[in-house]
Order: C-alpha cells, then structure tokens, then sequence
C-alpha cells in the first residue's frame, strides 16, 4: 500500500479497540516466567552446549599469539575458537568495530576468543586458562583531549537526525555580535550505556549449512543480512527468532559479538552452543551513547525574541564511526533566522559508540534546555514564557515548509496548569522543606517522527481467528498488543480472536523497533495486509467490498451478516502487504513534543538531590495503547533522571576502557529513586503521518528530562551545574548556607 495522501477517515477512527487502555498481551507470559528469552529457548534444539567470550586485554594493538593448550585440557571443553583462527570478516549492518577475527585490537575488551563446554563454568574456567600474547599500540582515549583535533563531519544517527559538519541559516555571527542579549557557554554529557536487563544473548544450531539463531535483536532484517554477511554465507542459509527481547534501547539494533560466536563456536563444536555476554563485554564489547562537548550560544531582543542560535558538538568515535548527533532538535524547536549548527568528531580507541534511546535529541537536549533556562532568566522572563515566545510552525530553517502537526504551546501550558508551576519560586534557593531545598524545573521535549516501509501478513482461519505474522520486535514496548488491536479493529474481532506472531526473519520484514518509528510504522504494515485480507474476505463472500462493515465477528452488508470465518471454510485466506510512504514528510516536518516538568529536593547539609515528582505532557498524534504508551514515557522519564543525576562510564584515558563496567560501578535509577510519575497525552491525531494517523512516544519519555532536573536543582540550589551527571561533588563547596 502506498502512503502518499493524508489519511481520511478510515476503520481504524471506530477507536473500538484501537485507543483504548489495553493490557498487555505478553504481560502474563512475562509476569509467570514463561515468556521464552533468548537465553532460556532450551526447547528449540537439544544438546545445547554452553560458550564463554574472551575480550582483549588491551585497547589497541594486536594479538601475537593465543596458547589455548592448557584451556583444551580443561574439563568438558569441547572446543575453542580464537581470532588468530579465522580470517578479518566482513562488517554487519552499522557495526563500526571488526567483532571477531584476525589480529587487529580496535578496542578493549574486543571479542578473541569463545570456549564451547558442556557447562557454563567449564566454559568460564577454560577461558581463564587461555593465555595470550597481546602487543600494544598507543591508543587516543580523552575526548577533552583529542577535542582540539576533532574534524567537522557530516553524519546522522540512522533515526531521523543528522546533518552535515556545518549548516546555517542566515547570518549568525553578525546577528549574534548585535543582539542586546546574550548567552555563550559549554556543556558536556559523558558515555552512557545503555544497561538494559537482559544481555546480548543467543543460541546458534546448525543443520548441514543452514544456521539459526535465537538470540536477542531489535531489527531482524537488519541483523538476517548482517549475520549472512559476517559469516559469508547466504542469506536464505540463516534464520534469526527473537520473539522476546528484555530491552535494548537501541543496543541491540545491531548484531553483536554474541551471535557471530555462538555460531562459530556451534561450527567448531559440532553442537548448538549457548552464550550471554557478561556485563563487562556489554559495557566494553558493544555499544554506547558517546560523550559530548556542546557549545551553546543565543542570543536575543530584549524583549525574548531569538534573533540568533547556534549549537556546536563534539563527540568521539572509532575509526569511520558516526558521530553524536547532538544538535539536531536545534534545527527545528525554536525560531530564529539566523541560526548555525555544527558537528565536530575526534577519533578515539574507545569502544563503538552508536545508538542510544533518542540518539542526538537526548544529549543534545540536556544542553540546549538548560541553556534555554539560563537565557530566559537572564531575560528575566518564565521559562516557559521564553519557550513560548519562540514557538514556531514552520522549519525555521525552511520557512516554506510547515509542521504537519505542532503543539508544543500545548505541552507547555498544560503541563504548567497541572504541575502548579505558577507556584514556583523563580528565584533560587528559596524554598525549604525541613532540611531539603526544593526546586522546580521544566524542559520542552523533541523527537522527530521517521516514516519507514513495514510489512505484515494476516491469515484467516474458518473459526474466525486472525493471525498476523511480521518480523517486528517486542522490546518490552507492547509491540504484541498494538499490533493485535490493529488487526482487532480492521477485522471486527475482540483481541481474544487474533493471534500475533513476531520477531522471526521467516516472516515479512517491518520496520523494527528502534528511533520510536516502530508502533507507528508496524502498525500501519498490518493496516495494510488487513486491507487486503478485507477484499479478499469480501471477494470470498460475494460481498462488494466498498460496502462490507466488519464488526462484532461479522461481516455485514445491507441486511446481509455472514459470520467471518465462514470466508475461510474453503480455506485458509491470506493477505501480505507493506506501508510504503511518498513525499509527505518532505513537504511538511513530522515532529513530536513534549512539556517535562520536575520538583527536586537537595539535602542542604550532604547536597543529596531526590526527585519528589515529575509530569510530562506529550504531543504525538493518536496513542494506540495510552496504558502501554504511558509505560514507554515513564520508561524514558527514568532514564532520563539517570542520564541527569547518576549516570556516567568513567573512562580509564590510561587504558582506554570503561572503568566501571558493571551494574555495580555503573548506577542506574532503581525503584527508590523515582517517585510518581504522571503522563498526559494530548488529544490529537497526524493524518500525514500514516493510516493509524499515529507517530511515537518511546524516545520523546526521555527527551528533555536531563535539563528539567538539571533546571530543578538549580532553582532548588542556585547552583548551575553544567557538566552532567549532576553528582553531589559538584554542588557540596558551592551550595547556599544551610542554616
């Protein structure tokens, strides 16, 4: 089906069940232990044996030789494979670093090695037996460093956001020089990582030269060609099932070292072989949203009009990465004519930095929202007031070209009404409670809308039962329930009647899940497969399809109601078809937006900052599932105050890896540090967006919250922290006397 008209009204505006607030349908599966992870598939073949990775032990260099002697003596070893075994393979899909083979170090912890045992801990204590001869190389590990060298480059996060080393609009630089008001300053975010629950996993069987992985992977397709690739062998030649995926947050859009060892370890074992990535290899072998240096300058009339913006980034990566794309949501949030953004990378030895939830928007709005705060009460003007006031529907840098559909005033108003923000106290370090310093903080929210082909299949059966099939992932966002309320209210079936299957390369290729494109665009693959499996129900029955109603299990027309599986008893009917967009998101800019708001406390006496509450109000076209929604914003709000307060790999500039590479070392949010969260969705649709007139909310949870706790513990503190996480060391020696 091809999107190149505005949707008009269509089956999905009956909101039977589409729209409605939904349990999840994999939520029991989940909650009783029984939802299959990659891991756990102990069904799916037998005689698993069990591997076990090694990871270099220097950061760049080379291997000049492996003894695995005493390592194949070991207990229950069945084999071992080592990077001096196999020839340099080919890249994947968007991997940056070689992930096995040949002598080359790129980076720490960079797989060398997987010991296949009966057990996992003759596996893990074969490993240790391994010696190897490592030469090393002078690596480049200090962002702050290599900094001064870094390049202008084009680039894009594969989501939606990029740009080239340079753009502008107008004249920056003299409209900025004659502005009567003016902000200029630096920000920095570190290297996240993206700590999801479940590791990079995966079970790899042989059958003659046919491979097939059960493993954890957020875009199947994308990891089908990859793995075919890698190994050098064909693409019909490999399967991929990842029904279940314990979060990813974008670790996990690409193949990883685990699938390409299992496999290789499955091939020298001659058995199906099982292996998780250790924390460590997650944090030091995978990916990571890379650190960032943002330079920040507006400039504005007196009365709170920009006149001139400009936001400048630099960020590291290895050898031909991409880098950070932290300053896109400038090209787009706010107006002002004259306006310049610019991308810089330094190359670094560290590991591959690369997607993370809201790849670019996230950093890039930790930086930009606080500068916007600093400008508005540099203005002396409400920081929602400021926002306001430059509130554009246009693309600032195309004026000819509008938004589809824009409510961030909408965002920002409500979110002020419902979170009492006219109570606060616009200057710092006022408000107490007891021994706590109370602030409040806002942040507007970004995240463009990406529109990509997703495709589906639907069968109907003759006791009315549909069943969709499509490679789309559930990566813990309700990926199952939407897709079935899709097919629900095409079909006119309660959801009990419908059947979804996914994350199986066998099956039509959808978008995936990743840059918050997946609900929307998945959904619209379904859309169009049911259309299609609505003709040929009305070609089977003799019904005119224009006027067939299908509801209540029924396909009716005029006095006539047919029961529909009656459409499937000569047999089964099946429809495929795929979403495939036009040009309507070049003639107007799909965006999303939010309103963040954030009440702090900070111990006056040990600078200890909790969270007390947070709203976010959201604008992104019709919500499928609002209770499955609300769960991916607060997802995103917690991640975001972890982005703001804890979160940071610290770098070894000595050694060139992540220091604390675990969950011990590395803080996340827990249940402790999040109070309530309340979501509110604006009522709206986006009918250029696609036939569900939807978009997405995944990554939008997270955009902005950074600043709006950031903003928090400065009106709390009136202290201006502009080097995140904000950790109690940077305000103790600067914080207002506590008496």
């Amino acid at each position: 089906m091809k999107f190149d008209t505005p949707a008009g009204q269509n089956p999905i505006d009956q909101l039977k069940v589409v729209g409605k607030a939904t349990d999840r349908i994999d939520g029991k599966f989940k909650t009783t232990g029984t939802a299959s992870y990659a891991y756990e598939r102990h069904d799916v073949v037998p005689n698993q044996a069990y591997g076990y990775v090694l990871g270099a032990g220097i950061a760049k260099g080379r291997v000049r030789a492996i003894d695995t002697a005493a390592a194949k003596r070991a207990p229950g070893v069945l084999a071992i494979v080592t990077t001096l075994d196999v020839p340099k393979q080919g890249l994947g899909v968007m991997n940056v670093a070689n992930l096995f083979g040949g002598d080359e170090i790129q980076h720490y912890h960079q797989a060398i090695a997987v010991v296949v045992a009966e057990t996992f801990e003759q596996a893990r204590a074969a490993a240790f037996l391994v010696k190897v001869d490592h030469a090393p190389g002078a690596g480049k590990f200090d962002l702050a460093v290599e900094a001064k060298a870094a390049k202008p480059v084009e680039g894009g996060s594969g989501e939606g956001s990029g740009g080239g080393g340079e753009d502008r609009h107008g004249d920056f630089e003299g409209a900025f020089g004659q502005a009567p008001v003016k902000l200029d300053q630096t920000y920095t975010t570190p290297d996240e990582s993206h700590a999801m629950m479940e590791p990079h996993a995966t079970i790899a069987a042989w059958q003659g030269d046919t491979l097939t992985l059960w493993t954890s992977n957020q875009m199947i397709a994308w990891g089908h060609g990859s793995v075919a690739k890698i190994l050098g062998i064909p693409k019909e030649n490999v399967r991929i099932d990842s029904p279940y995926i314990g979060g990813g947050f974008g670790g996990k859009l690409f193949v990883r070292a685990d699938a390409v060892l299992a496999a290789l370890g499955a091939k020298a074992a001659g058995r199906p072989v099982k292996l998780a990535l250790t924390r460590p290899l997650i944090i030091n072998n995978t990916t990571h949203r890379p650190a960032t240096i943002q330079h920040i300058r507006i400039g504005a009339t007196r009365d709170g009009h920009i006149t001139a913006i400009a936001h400048e980034s630099i960020s590291g990566n290895l050898q031909n990465g991409r880098p950070e794309t932290a300053v896109d949501q400038t090209k787009l949030l706010y107006a002002g004519a004259n306006r310049l953004t610019a991308m810089r990378l330094a190359h670094l030895d560290l590991p591959e930095g690369n997607a993370m939830r809201a790849p670019g928007e996230a950093p890039g709005l930790m930086a930009l929202e606080m500068a916007m705060d600093e400008m508005a009460e540099t203005l002396g003007l409400d920081p929602v007031e400021f926002r306001i006031r430059n509130d554009t529907q246009v693309d600032p840098g195309k004026p000819e070209r509008p938004f589809s559909h824009r409510d961030l005033v909408g965002c920002l108003k409500r979110g002020a009404e419902t979170f009492g923000w006219n109570r606060r106290n616009p200057t710092p370090g006022q408000v107490r409670d007891g021994h706590w310093l109370v602030g409040i903080g806002m942040a507007a929210g970004f995240r463009n809308n990406l529109l990509m082909k997703s495709g589906a299949r639907v069968r109907l059966d003759p006791a009315g039962t549909v069943t969709v099939e499509t490679d789309m992932t559930d990566i813990g966002t309700g990926s199952y329930t939407i897709i079935a309320q899709t097919a629900a209210e095409m079909m006119g079936v309660p959801l009990d009647k419908v059947v979804v299957r996914l994350g199986d390369s066998a099956f039509p290729v959808s978008a995936g899940s990743g840059g918050q494109f997946g609900a929307n665009n998945a959904t619209a693959g379904v859309y169009a497969a049911c259309v299609k499996l609505r003709e040929a129900v009305a070609q089977r029955l003799g019904i005119n399809s224009a006027d067939a109603v299908f509801a209540d299990g029924e396909v009716r027309s005029g006095n006539r109601a047919v029961p529909l599986g009656q459409a499937a008893n000569a047999g089964e009917l099946t429809a495929e078809d795929a979403i495939e967009y036009g040009d309507l998101s070049k003639k107007q800019q799909q965006s999303t937006f939010a309103g963040h708001f954030v009440e702090v406390g900070v111990d006056a006496d040990t600078a200890e900052v909790r969270v007390r509450r947070m709203l976010a109000v959201c604008a992104a076209g019709r919500i499928l599932n609002p209770k499955s929604a609300r769960s991916q914003v607060i997802g995103g709000m917690t991640m975001g105050v972890g982005a703001a307060l804890m979160e940071e790999l610290a770098v070894d500039t000595k050694r060139g890896f992540f220091a604390n590479h675990d969950l011990a070392g590395y803080e996340v949010p827990v249940h402790a540090d999040i109070p309530h969260q309340e979501v509110i969705f604006l009522d709206e649709v986006d009918p250029q967006s696609s036939p569900m007139k939807a978009k997405g909310v995944g990554e939008l949870g997270i955009c902005g919250v950074g600043a709006a706790v950031a903003n928090a513990v400065y009106n709390a503190t009136g202290v201006r922290v502009r080097d995140y996480p904000i950790t109690l060391d940077k305000l103790l020696g600067r914080m207002p006397d506590a008496a």
